[in-house]
C-alpha cells in the first residue's frame, strides 16, 4: 500500500461520490481507478460491460492485471458476443 497524492478538487469530488455512493473515500478511489485501467486496456466495453468485467474478476479472485490483459476474463468473447 502507498500514499497517492491528488488535488484539493479531486478529494472534494471523491467525498461527495464515497458519500453518494455509501463508500469510503479510498473504495470510491479503487474504484474510480480500477474503471479507467479497464477502460484504458478495453476502450471498445462499455460502463455495463466494464462492470460486469469486475464481477467476474471478484468472483474469480480479484482482479489482477495480468489476467486482464491476457483476456483470462473472457473480456473478448463476452464483448464480441453482446455487439452482436
Amino acid at each position: 500500500m502507498g500514499i497517492v497524492k491528488i488535488s484539493d478538487q479531486m478529494h472534494e469530488n471523491l467525498r461527495v461520490a464515497s458519500n453518494a455512493m455509501s463508500r469510503s473515500i479510498n473504495a470510491q478511489a479503487e474504484h474510480w481507478m480500477r474503471v479507467g485501467m479497464l477502460t484504458e486496456m478495453h476502450p471498445q466495453l462499455d460502463y455495463r460491460e466494464i462492470c460486469q468485467l469486475l464481477i467476474r474478476a471478484e468472483l474469480a479472485g480479484g482482479l489482477d492485471i495480468v489476467g486482464v490483459a491476457s483476456g483470462q476474463l473472457g473480456v473478448s468473447s463476452a464483448s464480441s458476443a453482446e455487439k452482436h
